[in-house]
């Protein structure tokens, strides 16, 4: 009796170690999981169920008069070709890109991988402004050659290429730079020439990553918004800009709910195509150091592409923030600081603030170091609980944290005015709103930078620890925390810079007397005049300074820590 016995506490005992990694999955899983539910889906359903249903019944017939619409099916048709214009163009451009800082070593080449960037975590209306200062009225090519592109689909397409130009780079360059170049040169041996050799072996290979980075770019064109209002001008809106007129200044609820949810199905949907590349890609490749595999240029030819690859970065990147800069400093009497300057004063901005615009600064700075707390801490817990691969509930899960990049961000900003504005939840006059509705952008950028590194962390050193007797507390505190700690930065980093920048949301629910930087250019350059412009065009070039500060310093963090170790698709 006394053995039967021991063996059934010995069960018990087993099943209750089997259970203990769920129990603590969900555990971690409980903080993020409420956090979404009630800064995510909690706005967003309020806003669709006051769009939807009237007289306590649903009116699903709204679907039907919304789209049928000629005016809303014009926006739905520019929305999608316009993104796969993007897209296209996008991929035309970057992918020479992508092999030159893949497989060629030349000097500078780390900075200016950073300079590439920067574009990707501006805020699209720095980018907006950018474009506005080269194509616009009195921009560089309008000075110089009496040529304007603002208001044009020209100009919104070249802004989203020089957005989404570092997705590009990155996504398929870090699995290119990973490559074996051995087995092209290879087939080469064996008689075929370079393009078939490229074309049977190296294409192939890189055909999900190319995959991936156009569902990426498509997704993010797809939901463009600070880009086309700031150059489409009324010719020209998308879905994003469409919700955000019919909600702010049209108050019809009803399309903006209506289009909402088919922004939603479609970025579903989007997510689900790039989930399912992503996971062809990490199990069909076997890939090796790329430490061994950038080399010098040969050749006539080859010095001819990286020629022409740095000329297209430099027109395309450096000269739009290069005009950008310089429209700062031309002021009415000459080349100065006087737009500078007249960022301290309130009487300076002609009656678009209550506070001097240089406040937008320090609101902006405040506001993002309290997004990026918030971020780390929920995107920590979120993938700490991914980090073990196990079924759909789990990549359910993991695809519910990346919602918030498709999501209309003008539905979440108007959602938390007529959601959070009740106890226990009455949060609509407390500073913290700024940086919980910020904090849901910079989350996901949390996950997909950590995830890679504790999927990289041996197994075993947990279950030693476990052995040990560490608690499981512990074991990420002695094991996976020392491992992890630079790309907890570089996550802070990121989750910084998206929150300094992030305006669709935050137009909404920032204060008059505490405008976020970019709120601030929005509403500079929607007044008229030479000194609202020129205040535009500076507080723009703050905010992409300190941008790009911040990229550079977590490129310095790559560069000295995880250089060899890079995994296609990371940023």
């Amino acid at each position: 009796m006394v053995l039967a016995r021991a063996e059934v506490t010995g069960a018990a005992r087993r099943r209750a170690a089997a259970l203990r990694p769920h129990a603590v999955r969900l555990g971690l899983m409980a903080v993020p999981a409420a956090f979404f539910a009630v800064f995510f889906g909690y706005p967003v359903a309020a806003i669709v169920t006051r769009g939807l249903r009237e007289g306590g019944h649903w009116r699903l017939d709204r679907f039907a008069d919304v789209l049928g619409d000629p005016d809303i099916l014009h926006v739905l048709w520019f929305t999608c070709w316009q993104a796969a214009a993007s897209t296209a163009l996008t991929l035309a451009v970057a992918l020479p890109g992508a092999y030159v800082f893949a497989r060629f070593d030349f000097p500078g080449r780390h900075l200016l991988r950073a300079v590439v960037t920067v574009p990707f975590v501006l805020p699209t209306v720095v980018a907006g402004s950018a474009f506005l200062a080269l194509l616009g009225r009195g921009g560089l090519l309008d000075e110089l050659w009496g040529v304007r592109l603002d208001t044009t689909v020209w100009a919104i397409l070249l802004a989203h290429v020089f957005f989404n130009y570092a997705v590009v780079v990155r996504t398929v360059g870090g699995l290119w730079a990973q490559l074996d170049p051995r087995q092209e040169e290879a087939a080469r041996v064996l008689g075929a020439g370079r393009f078939a050799a490229w074309r049977r072996v190296t294409l192939p290979a890189l055909a999900p990553a190319v995959a991936a980075a156009a569902v990426m770019v498509f997704l993010f064109t797809f939901t463009s918004f600070g880009v086309v209002q700031i150059l489409g001008g009324p010719a020209y809106s998308t879905l994003e800009v469409e919700i955000y007129r019919e909600t702010a200044q049209l108050l019809d609820l009803p399309t903006a709910a209506v289009l909402t949810i088919v922004q939603f199905a479609a970025v579903v949907g989007i997510l689900a195509v790039h989930a399912r590349t992503v996971r062809r890609r990490e199990s069909a490749l076997r890939l090796v150091d790329p430490a061994g595999t950038a080399r010098r240029p040969r050749g006539a030819g080859e010095w001819g592409l990286l020629a022409g690859t740095l000329a297209v970065a430099a027109l395309l990147i450096l000269v739009p923030l290069g005009v950008l800069a310089e429209r700062s400093l031309d002021g009415p009497t000459g080349y100065g600081l006087d737009f500078y300057r007249a960022l301290g004063s309130s009487d300076g901005s002609a009656g678009t603030f209550v506070v001097a615009p240089v406040n937008a600064v320090w609101n902006s700075l405040e506001y993002a170091a309290a997004a990026t707390a918030i971020a780390l801490a929920v995107g920590g817990l979120a993938a700490a609980a991914l980090t073990r691969r196990a079924g759909r509930f789990v990549r359910g899960f993991d695809a519910l944290l990346m919602l918030p990049l498709g999501t209309s961000a003008v539905t979440i900003g108007f959602g938390f005015l007529i959601t959070l504005d009740e106890p226990p939840l009455d949060l609509r006059s407390s500073w913290i709103l700024v940086p919980l509705a910020q904090a849901l952008v910079g989350v996901p950028f949390v996950v997909r930078t950590m995830l890679p590194v504790l999927r990289a962390v041996d197994e075993r050193l947990r279950e030693a620890a476990a052995v040990l007797g560490a608690s499981p507390p512990r074991v990420w505190r002695e094991v996976d925390l020392p491992l992890v700690r630079r790309a907890l930065l570089v996550a802070a980093g990121f989750a910084f810079a998206v929150s300094l920048g992030e305006f669709g949301a935050t137009v909404f629910i920032a204060r008059p007397d505490n405008p976020t930087l970019p709120v601030a250019v929005a509403r500079l350059l929607g007044r008229a005049g030479e000194l609202n412009y020129g205040q535009a065009m500076a507080l723009s070039t703050v905010l992409m300074l300190v941008c790009a500060g911040a990229l550079l310093a977590l490129e310095r963090l790559r560069v000295r820590t995880i250089r060899g170790d890079e995994r296609p698709g990371e940023f």
